[in-house]
């Protein structure tokens, strides 16, 4: 029988379910669990390429990740069917001591979580520092996460959204009565007109871009969060061709397996020459800017780092608060 490890790795893991994250999410922790990650030297093996097994309509997603920070190292599965449009996402974190298995989380809420804050961070770094006329491209959850969570660190002088669906969009301003004041647009380049940021979450039915460089204001800072397949479209190649950086949170996933990034170099544009990540944006090693007039987009695919750093997060604050539920049985760490 194989030796089980000091007694520290037996602990019970602690699952947390969707609503024990919503109870212990807040948005400025996330941002800052966030910036302390990715300004701490790290190296690609930390964080390998995603990888997903494909079925008969259905797909698993897995993406792992080692904190740079915070002492633990995961993974998150998604299980998604596109045909049914069902999917659940589970994340496992473990120890990086005692290889203990400590948590089981709901991902759900993580995903949405982790594009916002990441998102606030790149923006925080890129946006002048007053309040900021913010357009919004988009009325589903991303959307809403993401305005939400900038103005929970940023204040704002306005806010238009324009989403397809009239109703879609009054729904989504009435959403943030008494908090933000969100104009609804009848057009997508009405929503984003003289915008210092504009937030793009959302895709047409036929995947052609919502947002057109030519309506971009100089000096507006760019976020795409709704294109993370080759397949998925968003902001269109002039977008990506008057944008003087292009930072990205998973650089090579940006230029060569989203839609965007590949109509761009089919386009003729040199994307690789305009590629900053966002560890080096936060760390201060790149200058996105050259003067105030220039455009820089930020582009997220998500990344099992954001995924494992919020997880940390989460799990500190349970284990203060008191929220979860231990495991009765669990992993055991064994000798090799």
């Amino acid at each position: 029988m194989s030796d089980t490890r000091p007694s520290e790795a037996l602990l019970p893991t602690l699952f947390l379910s969707d609503a024990d994250v919503a109870s212990l999410a807040d948005w400025p922790s996330a941002v800052s669990a966030l910036a302390k990650a990715y300004g701490e030297p790290a190296s690609d093996a930390r964080v390998p390429p995603r990888s997903m097994a494909r079925g008969d309509g259905i797909w698993l997603r897995s993406l792992t990740a080692i904190s740079p920070a915070g002492g633990h190292m995961g993974s998150k599965l998604i299980a998604a069917s596109p045909r049914t449009r069902r999917a659940s996402y589970l994340i496992s974190l473990f120890d990086q001591e005692t290889m203990g298995l400590v948590a089981l989380i709901d991902g759900n809420r993580v995903t949405g979580l982790r594009t916002a804050a990441t998102a606030t961070l790149a923006v925080d770094r890129l946006a002048p520092r007053r309040p900021l006329c913010v357009g919004v491209i988009g009325s589903g959850f991303e959307a809403r996460g993401a305005l939400d969570c900038l103005g929970a660190l940023r204040p704002f002088e306005s806010v238009h959204v324009f989403s397809p669906n009239p109703a879609s969009r009054e729904r989504f301003a009435q959403s943030f009565a008494g908090s933000i004041d969100v104009v609804p647009a009848g057009t997508a380049e009405r929503a984003v007109s003289g915008a210092d940021v504009v937030i793009c979450a959302a895709r047409s039915r036929d995947e052609s871009p919502v947002l057109r460089g030519a309506w971009l204001a100089a000096g507006a800072t760019v976020v795409s969060l709704g294109s993370t397949l080759p397949e998925q479209r968003e902001v269109d190649e002039e977008t990506m061709a008057r944008a003087a950086r292009v930072i990205a949170d998973v650089p090579d996933e940006v230029a060569h397996d989203t839609g965007d990034g590949i109509a761009a170099t089919r386009a003729g544009l040199a994307l690789d020459a305009k590629l900053t990540s966002l560890a080096a944006l936060v760390s201060g090693d790149a200058m996105p800017r050259r003067s105030d007039a220039d455009i820089v987009l930020y582009k997220s695919v998500g990344s099992a780092l954001q995924d494992v750093v919020i997880a940390e997060m989460l799990f500190a604050l349970a284990k203060t608060k008191g929220y979860g539920t231990p495991l009765p049985a669990s992993i055991v760490p064994v000798a090799k």
